[in-house]
């Protein structure tokens, strides 16, 4: 359902738009605090970290469950549902004084990012068609580009108050999803909708007849493939830079948490600012241009790394390399549309959020030296 450029479509959008903010948010406002976390809690470093990474894995297996969820009754309701989910497991953490339980909340708060994350991604589909959707896309990527610069910091001031501050954040989804309920519309059902080559999607009711249904729709469509590849790789590549980055910049005279912060801030702003240009790069250039000159700043980025020897000249890799995620991020969205079965948009969308996770989960361990 395609709607016109009017203020409703406009409201719609920023909801949408700020909702994608706190699916970067779930993980990235509490790694400055995670010293004071686990000095509070008297936990060890890898206990301290499962408290930024178990969200991540709880979306990698939840996101197939609501993207088929989605399917059967469209994605309004998870999207509402999951902000509320969303608020609540993730403020938890304001009042959590102990190990187990504030865990037991990341759980929570990974259902809830899983259902947010997947049900914006359809909500575009359904909601905008053509440039539209292309400028909405491009507008969720550099709205996740934005969380990824400004969360961090929100984080540390917060966490200069008190450890447990930076949880009370997380309620922030509780009346963004009271506005999501007054104003995001019901798309168009899916349901009964054909998908691109004419056919009506089958209905199947074992595990075995859903599986082969997906595997049968890949093998007609290996496209999938290749951009859960990409979105994969991105991610990978993206909490490289997240990971090891502090590590060089260490060498290079960059020692404290503040400076390094305002490089992963910068990171993402380069992401920000050319995936808001995004739709308007597209009325000239084709995707897979736009994807090819990505992995050209990023090789260039990667490989300047091994040149730089001061502070100033360490900008500009987190910058090629924020640019270009912020073309690829937005491409791979449009590809699943593109690609992906009408009837099967929440399932084939999922499984982008699961393999995206899977890469920043897996990115230390891939690049560990």
């Amino acid at each position: 359902m395609a709607e016109t450029e009017s203020s409703p479509t406009r409201i719609v959008l920023w909801v949408i738009v700020a909702a994608a903010t706190l699916t970067v948010m779930a993980g990235a406002i509490l790694g400055p605090v995670v010293p004071e976390i686990q000095s509070a809690l008297g936990v060890s470093d890898t206990a301290a970290g499962l408290i930024i990474t178990t969200h991540g894995g709880v979306i990698v297996l939840a996101s197939p469950i609501v993207g088929a969820l989605i399917d059967r009754i469209g994605p309004r309701r998870p999207f509402i549902g999951g902000l509320a989910i969303y608020g609540l497991g993730g403020g938890a953490g304001l009042l959590v004084d102990s190990y187990l339980p504030l865990l037991a909340s990341r759980v929570v708060l990974g259902v809830g990012t899983a259902a947010v994350y997947t049900s914006i991604t359809v909500l575009l589909y359904q909601l905008y068609a053509g440039q539209a959707m292309e400028r909405a896309l491009g507008y969720r990527s550099s709205a996740n580009s934005a969380g990824a610069a400004v969360w961090p910091l929100v984080g540390g001031a917060a966490g200069t108050v008190t450890w447990n501050l930076p949880f009370a954040v997380y309620l922030i989804a509780l009346p963004l999803g009271a506005l999501a309920l007054l104003t995001i519309p019901e798309p168009a059902a899916t349901s009964t909708a054909s998908d691109k080559s004419g056919n009506t999607a089958e209905t199947t009711t074992t595990l075995r007849e859903r599986l082969a249904a997906t595997a049968a729709i890949v093998g007609a469509r290996p496209q999938l493939l290749a951009v859960y590849l990409l979105y994969f790789t991105a991610n990978t590549l993206l909490y490289v830079v997240v990971v090891f980055y502090p590590q060089f910049l260490d060498g290079v005279g960059v020692k404290s948490s503040a400076a390094i912060s305002l490089y992963l801030a910068v990171n993402g702003a380069a992401g920000g600012v050319t995936a808001v240009a995004y739709d308007r790069l597209r009325k000239r250039v084709s995707r897979l241009t736009l994807v090819g000159i990505a992995v050209g700043l990023w090789t260039l980025g990667f490989a300047g790394v091994s040149a730089v020897t001061t502070a100033r000249g360490a900008l500009l890799p987190v910058v090629l390399f924020g640019a270009g995620i912020g073309l690829v991020f937005p491409s791979a969205f449009a590809w699943v549309e593109q690609f992906a079965p009408a009837t099967k948009q929440g399932q084939f969308s999922a499984y982008l959020a699961s393999v995206g996770y899977t890469g920043q989960f897996l990115a230390p361990v891939l690049f560990d030296r």
